[in-house]
């Protein structure tokens, strides 16, 4: 029988949107001008398109859903700071692709002060932008770039009537990515939700898993349950590595069989609302660890659950992975994989020929997401709102100094965690990583 479908959070609100513009145009001068693009559609082959996802810079300021839109942010300006650019109303092309807002139904159902229909973007785009001093955009975007050269050139070409191109471009990244890097009430209640999803699916896979199956079985179990609680799919490409396929990152194949004395990793979280969840769990296929498995797997908890207890405000990404390469180091030296003093080792870095990765990464509607990990230099203190992975690992190769009985496993152990004002909250915490508690899970009668 079937679990009932999650409750679903409450989206984020036209006011949150208008709030995120207004605050993004007080960081701007009073006679500059923001130009954002939204995505576009994805031929994936002939006729045939990706499912359509909105650009997450966009959907932050707009929550708008549909492809070929422009968001212009004029401060000060008296008709309206906000304008939507959207596609046309064509209602032989909505027969086949569904119905689109236009200009109306975006000013109506999104909260923009004025929108226009794409048909008019060019003649509007030269109006809004004369005599705007700096043009505020992703600098890193070549459509958005050629966007903005086109407009301007039209305006120079026109001068000597008046006319006044922006006179420089800047970047917008900065200022949008600081915004996004602390969450709000909102965003947090739809995060934990993708959490919740995402580990409901671990679990799934977990109970699902036996020798004999395909690492896709346990794919297309987490997929399910990803869809079956509302979210759009997969956060990112899922990963489902059997033996020794688990020391390779960011294997996505999933066409191997799942062998009995093995660990599978996986790695992989629902899209809810844009938001990600991240999860990486290890467990044995038959539901009993083996020894050298355990003696491995038990040393990567412990470094994550240090890490994650150290998480709060004032602490650095750095300072946890610093942690975590300590811990691992130290236990690599006593299982004989590496050999003389922990500290020796962490500076020649041979440690990281287990461990080749960082510890944490941002998370939010993007699953690496956006924000600066240093300020002036220095790593970034945490701040509550902010939200992030701790997720070490340990990837043993399969080489011939290596003992017999560590070849080829492959170990990582992922939460999602917000930092809070008292120090954290484990977002993913439903879906279990001691050793007890997942073979209790794999139990069978």
């Amino acid at each position: 029988m079937l679990p009932d479908p999650l409750p679903r959070p409450a989206p984020i609100g036209n006011d949150e949107y208008r709030a995120r513009r207004a605050a993004l145009m007080k960081r701007l001068p009073a006679d500059s001008a923001v130009l954002l693009l939204g995505a576009s559609l994805v031929t994936r082959s002939r006729d045939s398109d990706y499912p359509f996802r909105q650009n997450s810079d966009f959907h932050y300021l707009t929550g708008f859903p549909e492809p070929d839109a422009l968001l212009l942010l004029l401060p000060g300006r008296s008709e309206g700071e906000s304008v939507l650019f959207c596609q046309d109303r064509d209602p032989s092309l909505e027969a086949w692709t569904g119905i689109r807002l236009g200009a109306e139904g975006a000013v109506r159902e999104h909260g923009v002060d004025q929108a226009f229909e794409n048909a008019e973007r060019d003649e509007q785009l030269e109006t809004l932008l004369d005599g705007r001093t700096s043009l505020y955009l992703m600098l890193g975007d070549g459509d958005a770039m050629a966007q903005a050269d086109e407009v301007r050139a039209r305006l120079s070409a026109r001068a000597r009537r008046g006319a006044q191109p922006p006179r420089n471009y800047a970047d917008l990244a900065p200022l949008l990515h600081e915004m996004r890097l602390i969450k709000s009430e909102g965003e947090l209640a739809l995060m934990r939700h993708a959490a919740r999803v995402s580990a409901r699916a671990h679990c799934r896979a977990m109970r699902a898993a036996r020798p004999g199956l395909a690492e896709y079985h346990l794919q297309a179990e987490l997929e399910h349950e990803f869809r079956w609680h509302g979210g759009s799919g997969p956060a990112y490409a899922s990963i489902v590595g059997g033996g020794a396929n688990a020391c390779v990152l960011h294997y996505i194949e999933n066409n191997e069989p799942l062998r009995d004395g093995e660990l599978v990793l996986i790695d992989a979280g629902v899209e809810f609302d844009l938001y990600a969840g991240d999860i990486t769990r290890t467990f044995p296929v038959g539901g009993r660890f083996g020894d050298a498995q355990r003696e491995l797997y038990e040393m990567v908890l412990a470094a994550q659950e240090r890490a994650v207890a150290a998480v709060r405000p004032g602490a650095t990404l750095t300072e946890l992975h610093e942690g975590v390469v300590r811990d691992l180091t130290t236990g690599l030296i006593q299982l004989g994989l590496l050999d003389g003093d922990v500290k020796a080792r962490i500076e020649d870095e041979s440690y990281k020929r287990f461990y080749l990765h960082s510890t944490s990464h941002w998370l939010g509607l993007d699953v690496h997401d956006v924000g600066d990990y240093r300020l002036e230099g220095k790593p970034r203190p945490l701040e509550p709102g902010m939200v992030l992975t701790v997720e070490p690992g340990l990837y043993i190769p399969a080489d011939e100094d290596i003992p017999q009985r560590f070849r080829g496993i492959g170990i990582r152990i992922e939460d999602d965690v917000a930092v809070t004002a008292e120090g954290h909250e484990v977002l993913t915490a439903e879906v279990p990583k001691r050793v007890a508690e997942i073979e209790a899970m794999m139990a069978r009668e």
